[in-house]
C-alpha cells in the first residue's frame, strides 16, 4: 500500500501543454505514472506527444477518462481558479506546485476543498511520489527506491537530499510526500502522520520541519497522542536569526514558538529522534527499527 498515490490513481496534468507542465508531464510518463488527460484551455481536442488527451476543462477531462488525481502547474495568478475547477469537476487528490500564489485567495479556497472532501498538497510544494508506483509532481524518481519508510517534508530540497541518503544505505520509501513552506497549505504534517500510521506498508517515518509557526509542535504531541511508529526528525533553519524570513514564506520566526530550538525541544519530548544535520537520518532509523 502507500498514501495520496497509488495503482488506482488517474492522473490530470493541467497546464499540460506550458514550459513546466510539459517537462514534467514527461518525467511522470517515464516514470509510470497513469496519466490519463491533460488540461489547457482553448487547445482542446489536441494530443500531447501524440498519447495523451488534452481537454478544455479539468470537468471534461474528468467525464471523458476518469480521473481522480490532478497535478498543477498553472502560474500563480490562474492557479487558485485551477484549485476551484478541479475540486468542483470531483477530483478527490489536488496536487498544485504553484509557488507565489495570494494567501488571501487560499484562504477563501480551503472552505471549498473541505466542503467537496478534496485533498490538496500543497501549494508551492514538490509532489507526492509512491516509489516504483507513480509520482505526482516534481520529485526526481531515480532517487527513490520501493520500501517502508514513509517520509513527509516542508521542504522540496531536503527532501530530496534525505531520500538520496535512505536510498543509498538501503532503506526504501513507502510514499514521499512535500507538503509545501507556505502559510496557509492544503496538508499538514498531522495528515500525514495519521495516513503512514493507518498505512501497513509504513515501518517507520521521517518528519522534515523547518522554523516558524507551530505545525512541528502540533506534530509532536500528535505523534505522543496516536502514532505507533518509530519517527525521526529535522528542523531546518537551525541558524536563522529572528525576524528574517529564511527561503518559504511560512518560515519566518516571530516568537519564541517559531524557533529551531524549540521545535527539536517537542521533537525529543515526543520521542522523535532529531537529526542535527540530514545524513544521520539513516543512522537514527537504524537504531529505531
Amino acid at each position: 500500500m502507500s498514501i495520496f498515490v497509488d495503482t488506482s490513481t488517474r492522473l490530470c496534468i493541467q497546464g499540460i501543454t506550458g514550459r513546466d507542465g510539459s517537462f514534467h508531464a514527461r518525467q511522470m510518463m517515464e516514470y509510470g505514472t497513469p496519466v490519463v488527460a491533460g488540461v489547457t484551455p482553448g487547445k482542446g481536442g489536441q494530443r500531447f506527444d501524440d498519447s495523451i488527451p488534452v481537454f478544455d476543462t479539468v470537468a471534461e477531462a474528468v467525464q471523458e477518462t476518469e480521473a481522480n488525481a490532478s497535478v498543477i502547474y498553472v502560474p500563480p495568478g490562474l492557479a487558485a481558479g485551477a484549485i476551484y475547477e478541479a475540486a468542483d469537476a470531483g477530483i478527490g487528490l489536488i496536487v498544485c506546485i504553484t509557488e507565489g500564489i495570494p494567501v488571501l485567495k487560499l484562504t477563501k479556497l480551503m472552505p471549498f476543498l473541505r466542503e467537496r472532501g478534496t485533498r490538496l498538497v500543497g501549494p508551492n510544494c514538490p509532489g507526492v511520489i509512491t516509489p516504483g508506483v507513480a509520482k505526482v509532481g516534481i520529485i526526481p524518481g531515480n532517487i527513490c527506491a520501493p520500501g517502508r519508510v514513509g517520509l513527509v517534508s516542508r521542504s522540496g530540497t531536503l527532501t530530496y537530499e534525505v531520500v538520496n541518503h535512505l536510498t543509498r544505505h538501503g532503506m526504501g520509501q513507502s510514499t514521499c510526500v512535500g507538503i509545501g513552506g507556505d502559510p496557509i497549505i492544503g496538508t499538514n504534517f498531522i495528515d500525514c502522520l495519521r495516513a503512514f500510521e493507518d498505512d501497513p506498508a509504513t515501518d517507520a517515518i521521517v518528519i522534515i520541519g523547518e522554523i516558524g509557526g507551530t505545525d512541528e509542535q502540533n506534530a509532536a504531541q500528535f505523534v505522543t497522542d496516536q502514532v505507533s511508529k518509530p519517527v525521526v526528525g529535522f528542523i531546518a533553519g537551525q541558524t536563522a536569526p529572528k525576524g528574517r524570513r529564511m527561503g518559504h514564506a511560512g518560515a519566518i520566526i516571530s516568537g519564541s514558538s517559531g524557533t529551531a530550538a524549540e521545535k527539536m525541544a517537542a521533537f525529543e519530548a515526543a520521542g522523535i529522534g532529531v537529526m542535527k544535520r540530514p545524513a544521520e537520518v539513516v543512522t537514527l532509523l537504524e537504531a529505531k527499527l
